[in-house]
């Protein structure tokens, strides 16, 4: 099926042929044409199988199709499409296939890329003169607004990407503010990977009638034909940086995102990791932007063999051919899980996803395997057989996070209950 049979353009079509697709994704085949007829969205596909250019390429076409019913007459740009993100990488990754996509175009739209953690001044100057499109996390996008460098007014294309991160509690009142500043009547489309139950209701309380497109998720690779080979090795909780560097030197594992848990455990890890001779670098919340782009850049480029990382790398991180991942630290929940691994295994290609159990970590990995419907051996590698001894189960729900509903599960229910109870309105004007 042609890009051109989806309802894009040929300079549109011609346009995802350079960027990679030969032709479309499932999630693509599947959401362009709801799109460009003016449906709301809620998409949900695996990690890596073109979600960005699913929503991107149909924003695109939308945006030449308002300048040739009503060409531009000088004044100030107004923004058509906002994507909302909850990272600043995967702001500069969307901002950089929306721009990759729109040079092609006879009108290239202008698309400004926004996001906390640097200085505000060079991002308001960007926008004198407006934008077209607009890729902003939320905070930032609430201190532009309240700087008078940005309206949102003219909005008819909303798209969250990483809808479930975005609707958690964390990013709730801002987000929630972002679409107070929006036009009722718009289109809204909802991009993930993952929906989990306890945002479920909230997403359905923000889209109107939408169309739903689910794309098969990750499987385990026991049966051949699944991208991503999924491993579980049994080892003691301090042995695990002498495995990782064995599995590494032994398997010839060239580039590898290794998941921890705390910000000190990617340091530490990566600074073995080096003093062993492996080329081994931490990224993590603490770096400041330019650091961690420059981490990205370098290991995209080679220059790093490991980089140890929390979850902050676990969404929006998008490293061509990524062979392998490490769980070295379980993930807190299996939706975190799916997120992770999905790193590796992009775009059609094979990887490995390794995950390290401890005795203590037994339970919790078991559960993570029921939630995702797995069941892998656990492995025992020679000379790294676990000897310590788990912990007696805790009581209570205890394991994968969400067993229970916690305050924030209740908080969302309330909100999502509350937006129901006005049907014929959008929550914008709650």
């Amino acid at each position: 099926m042609p890009f051109a049979s989806l309802g894009l353009s040929p300079a549109l079509a011609r346009a995802a042929s350079d960027l990679g697709f030969a032709a479309p994704t499932p999630i693509q085949a599947q959401a362009i044409p709801a799109i460009l007829r003016g449906a709301d969205v809620w998409a949900s596909a695996q990690t890596g199988s073109g979600k960005t250019a699913a929503f991107a390429l149909p924003a695109l076409q939308q945006h030449q199709d308002v300048l040739l019913a009503q060409p531009r007459s000088g004044g100030a740009r107004r923004v058509h499409t906002l994507v909302v993100v909850p990272t600043r990488e995967l702001a500069a990754q969307v901002g950089e296939v929306l721009r990759s996509l729109g040079q092609h175009l006879a009108q290239p739209p202008k698309v400004a890329v926004v996001f906390g953690g640097v200085s505000i001044n060079p991002q308001m100057m960007a926008l004198r003169g407006g934008a077209d499109m607009v890729v902003a996390t939320p905070g930032r996008l609430l201190d532009l607004v309240e700087h008078n460098a940005l309206k949102l007014a003219s909005v008819q294309l909303l798209v969250l990407d990483e809808a479930d991160r975005l609707l958690d509690l964390g990013f709730a009142d801002e987000l929630n503010r972002v679409l107070a500043l929006l036009p009722a009547r718009r289109q809204t489309l909802f991009f993930s990977a993952t929906f989990p139950d306890s945002v479920q209701a909230l997403a359905g309380s923000l889209l109107r009638d939408p169309v739903r497109v689910e794309v098969a998720t990750l499987e385990a690779g026991a049966d051949g034909g699944a991208t991503i080979l999924q491993r579980a090795i049994a080892v003691d909780s301090s042995r695990r940086t002498q495995l990782l560097l064995q599995l590494i030197k032994q398997e010839g594992w060239e580039r590898v995102l290794v998941f921890v848990a705390t910000k000190y455990t990617a340091e530490h890890v990566a600074e073995k990791l080096y003093r062993a001779k492996v080329f081994a670098t931490p990224f993590h919340g603490d770096l400041g932007q330019g650091a961690r782009q420059q981490v990205l850049d370098e290991f995209k480029a080679d220059r790093w063999q490991v980089v140890v990382t929390t979850d902050l790398a676990a969404r929006g991180i998008d490293i061509a051919q990524l062979p392998v991942v490490v769980n070295y630290d379980l993930p807190r929940s299996a939706v975190d899980y799916l997120h992770r691994i999905g790193r590796t295994g992009r775009a059609g290609e094979s990887g490995l996803a390794v995950s390290f159990v401890m005795p203590a970590s037994e339970a919790h990995w078991h559960l993570i395997e029921k939630r995702q419907g797995l069941s892998l051996p656990l492995e025992q590698i020679a000379g790294f057989e676990p000897t310590e001894v788990a912990p007696p189960p805790a009581s209570g729900a205890g394991g994968v996070k969400g067993l229970r509903p916690s305050k924030k599960d209740k908080l969302r229910a309330a909100q999502a209950a509350a937006a129901a109870g006005n049907p014929g309105e959008s929550p914008a004007n709650d």
